[in-house]
């Protein structure tokens, strides 16, 4: 798993995915894969980046590797899926981001931990978010960015949502390397998540 972790961090794609493969081969699941190689290593990619000793062009190669090493897992994964939704889910990048490494970690961790995720990709304007909302009444909304120029955004999705009437009717969660508590407290959302899994806590700390 280490050097799994090492590999994504790298950047490696090749042997990112030889060393998957060779991981499920030793029996090995997809869910430890994920939780125990391919989330700490992007984590780390993160702290890199907030330390300046990582840039944009390291994020979209580490990115690259993770994503081609979820292409084995993503099979895998959903087959582990639980039979019953726990609840909807609507999830996307914020407008004027492009990034959709934390989105996909988190879209993983909450399917594998049985809700159903409505993934909207990513540069989605603050009506796309509510289009989804109407569409289809999830329970809580994601909203990502990894720029702290696009932070703002995550600030007018909100207004969107309060604006249509819909704020009473989801719990709005917000992600991303340059996000915190604090400013989540400051537009008016209900949670920031430094990772995956303290959101798969929170939204299953939310349906009791």
């Amino acid at each position: 798993m280490e050097k799994l972790k090492e590999l994504v961090v790298e950047g490696n794609n090749k042997d990112t995915v030889e060393r998957i493969n060779t991981l499920l081969e030793e029996g090995n699941s997809a869910e430890d894969i994920l939780n125990k190689a391919l989330i700490p290593a992007m984590d780390k990619v993160g702290e890199l980046f907030q330390k300046d000793e990582y840039y944009i062009p390291d994020l979209l190669v580490a990115s690259r590797a993770m994503e081609e090493g979820m292409e084995i897992l993503k099979p895998l994964l959903e087959k582990g899926e639980n039979t019953k939704s726990l609840g909807k889910f609507v999830l996307g990048t914020v407008k004027g981001d492009l990034h959709d490494i934390g989105k996909t970690l988190v879209e993983s961790v909450l399917k594998c931990a049985g809700f159903e995720v409505i993934d909207l990709g990513t540069d989605i304007p603050p009506e796309k978010f509510v289009e989804a909302i109407k569409e289809h009444n999830p329970f809580a909304v994601g909203l990502s960015a990894l720029l702290t120029i696009t932070m703002v955004e995550m600030e007018n999705v909100v207004k969107a949502i309060k604006e249509a009437g819909l704020r009473d009717k989801v719990r709005i969660l917000l992600g991303g390397a340059p996000v915190t508590k604090e400013f989540a407290e400051e537009i008016g959302a209900d949670f920031y998540g430094e990772d995956p899994h303290s959101a798969k806590n929170y939204l299953l700390s939310v349906i009791g």
